[in-house]
């Protein structure tokens, strides 16, 4: 064998090595992807690749075989090819990797770490966009103000631990009773603040006592001292603001649902609020706590 064919056979060979070292950026990138048509479309590139790998292998006995000096071309051809196709999948993995770290970034900036709802800064800046959005197209707006009744008692009582855990037990309900376009988020300490786009104050007063009913019948397991596990039990106040023609901005929406929140609890706790023009309505209410 001369050396063209010696070069030709070399080509191919670092080739398809090549393109076996893609096979594992592709298949780190089909890991980290959810299940769905991207991700199929990256397995669907796998599996060119291994064809390829095979293509090449076909390729490296025909030359072989045929000792055609010509061969050389083709042959790096095909193995810039590889290294096209290496270098794609190298950069295509890193965009993923960074894409995945930077939303996990934003995430975190935005996110409430103990009840895994959205923070405060975040809801301020959904409650300008969707208020100015319902101003101008003439969408209804509702805001949802919670507080968590007694919770210094829980503190008190059961330790700040125990307060965390119903805490982000609340959480877990929120996020699964809420809609998807809801915003729920952490706006201090016990206090949490719905923002319900589209949402009249009907719709609103639904979802509130949905909310008030299943935080009032669900047991938060707590350290006992004996070192047993008791359902703590816990109760919220709910005011509901909706906004009307007469709400000069943002911070007014949430002013009227903190009214609504403090006359609820004024009333008896554990019941739901609605300011109205004004006055405020209770429309659902359990045992007192």
């Amino acid at each position: 064998m001369g050396y063209p064919m010696l070069i030709s056979s070399a080509l191919i060979v670092l080739g398809a090595f090549l393109l076996a070292v893609s096979l594992v950026p592709t298949t780190r990138i089909i890991r980290d992807l959810s299940p769905g048509p991207t991700q199929s479309r990256w397995k669907l590139l796998r599996g060119f690749i291994v064809l390829f790998i095979a293509g090449y292998a076909v390729c490296l006995g025909t030359f072989s075989a045929q000792r055609d000096a010509s061969h050389v071309v083709v042959s790096s051809i095909f193995f810039l090819g590889a290294c096209f196709v290496m270098l794609v999948c190298v950069l295509a993995h890193g965009t993923v990797r960074d894409i995945k770290r930077i939303a996990t970034l934003e995430a975190e900036t935005i996110t409430d770490p103990l009840m895994e709802i959205y923070n405060r800064r975040f809801l301020e800046r959904r409650l300008e966009e969707e208020f100015a959005r319902a101003r101008r197209y003439g969408f209804p707006l509702t805001v949802l103000l919670l507080d968590i009744d007694h919770f210094k008692k829980v503190n008190d009582d059961h330790g700040h631990q125990a307060g965390d855990l119903v805490l982000k037990g609340i959480g877990e309900i929120l996020k699964k009773t809420v809609r998807n376009v809801d915003v729920p988020a952490r706006y201090g300490g016990e206090e949490v603040t719905i923002l319900l786009p589209h949402t009249p104050d009907t719709e609103a007063v639904i979802l509130a006592e949905r909310i008030r009913r299943s935080i009032e019948g669900h047991p938060f397991p707590v350290d006992a001292p004996a070192g047993s596990v008791i359902p703590l039990r816990c109760t919220v106040s709910i005011g509901v603001a909706a906004m009307t023609r007469e709400c000069a901005n943002a911070g007014q929406l949430l002013h009227m649902a903190d009214t609504a929140m403090y006359r609820a609890k004024q009333d008896g706790r554990n019941r739901t609020v609605v300011f109205h023009c004004g006055k405020e309505t209770a429309v659902g209410a359990g045992t007192a706590a």
